[in-house]
């Protein structure tokens, strides 16, 4: 059976750029803190927007998909799901929804990880939520040529009780030794559920969700307010390569952590850097959403389309982007170029 240590984590020999990465987050972090107490109305609307787009981007991941009105209604207005895909995506809001308002009293537990996988399928009338597998997996890969093989094999459904109590306590253990920094300790318990692989079905979704859950846990909760699982699904080819490095001799323990382990805190990093251009304010002025148009295109050193300007600012209506943009034309502070879908801005 795979045997879980994580002690290699206080060693001291971690590479400098997995190091570094903690640094830059933990100062990104720190700023997001202070706006957060100051701009409280903001945040809101950054957390309802993020919120449909991690349910939209980790089902879609998955294959489970609808159109984007029918995301906004399910999870804004608790429209009951009209199919199978819509069943999966409202169990996923509602796991999502107990981890937004309830992180602090679930843990990195077995009673609680399979309570929130019954929540997650409670939609999909799957008789197996929040029950470890019966059977056997395998995770398939499929070549250029249409063949099939066997990418990874999991822990065996015989092992999986067993494996996921041994990762609880390793990650209980681990978690209270203050040598270890928990931005590093998170993405390898993640890595093992995954290579665990302890459902018959959900578990790429439940490593998500667990993902937030201990990032909450220890404070890191950039993913509240620019989707962590959208910037995953952006670039899915990188996580999947990261997770096939770090799976490689999972089964014998010789695996490295360190892939899976850089592309989480990217991904974490990323998240920031986002929440803090949604912030970028120019000098002096107070951070209206007006004030937050007009910086974004001023700070910008390329031309910029109003639909780039509102995917910086989810929160800010496109009606108000296309007001502050034709009055910032009108006052020469920025120039328009093209015409039709292709105009974009830029500071004059």
């Amino acid at each position: 059976m795979r045997k879980f240590d994580y002690s290699f984590l206080n060693n001291g020999l971690l590479p400098a750029n997995l190091v570094n990465l903690t640094f830059n987050i933990a100062a990104l972090k720190t700023m997001a803190g202070v706006r957060k107490d100051e701009y409280t109305q903001i945040f809101t609307e950054l957390e309802a927007v993020a919120k449909v787009q991690s349910i939209k981007s980790s089902n879609a991941i998955e294959g489970i998909v609808t159109s984007d009105e029918r995301i906004a209604a399910i999870v804004n207005q608790n429209s009951a799901p009209l199919n199978h895909n819509e069943a999966e995506i409202a169990g996923y809001r509602d796991a999502l929804n107990e981890i937004h308002l309830g992180y602090e009293h679930i843990d990195f537990r077995q009673s609680d990880i399979l309570r929130l996988h019954e929540t997650m399928m409670s939609f999909a009338g799957y008789e197996y939520g929040g029950q470890y597998k019966t059977d056997d997996n395998v995770i398939l890969e499929i070549d250029a040529d249409g063949n099939r093989r066997v990418r990874f094999r999991p822990t065996p459904a015989s092992e999986a009780p067993k494996s996921m109590e041994q990762l609880e306590l390793a990650y209980l253990d681990a978690r209270n030794d203050a040598n270890i920094n928990q931005l590093l300790l998170i993405p390898c318990v993640i890595l093992d559920f995954l290579c665990i692989h302890p459902f018959r079905d959900g578990n790429g979704r439940m490593s998500r969700l667990l993902s937030l859950l201990l990032l909450y846990k220890n404070g890191f909760d950039a993913g509240k307010y620019v989707s962590f699982e959208e910037q995953i699904n952006n670039y899915k080819a990188y996580y999947y390569e990261a997770l096939r490095q770090s799976s490689a001799g999972w089964e014998t323990n010789e695996n490295s952590y360190f892939p899976f382990i850089e592309n989480f805190l990217s991904t974490l990093y990323m998240c920031y850097k986002e929440l803090d251009k949604r912030f970028a304010v120019v000098h002096g002025k107070k951070i209206t959403k007006k004030a937050r148009v007009e910086a974004t295109v001023l700070n910008s050193l390329t031309p910029l389309s109003k639909a780039e300007i509102c995917k910086i600012l989810p929160d800010v209506s496109p009606t108000t982007v296309e007001a502050v943009l034709g009055a910032m034309v009108k006052t020469g502070s920025v120039k328009r170029i093209g015409s039709g879908r292709a105009t974009r801005y830029i500071k004059a």
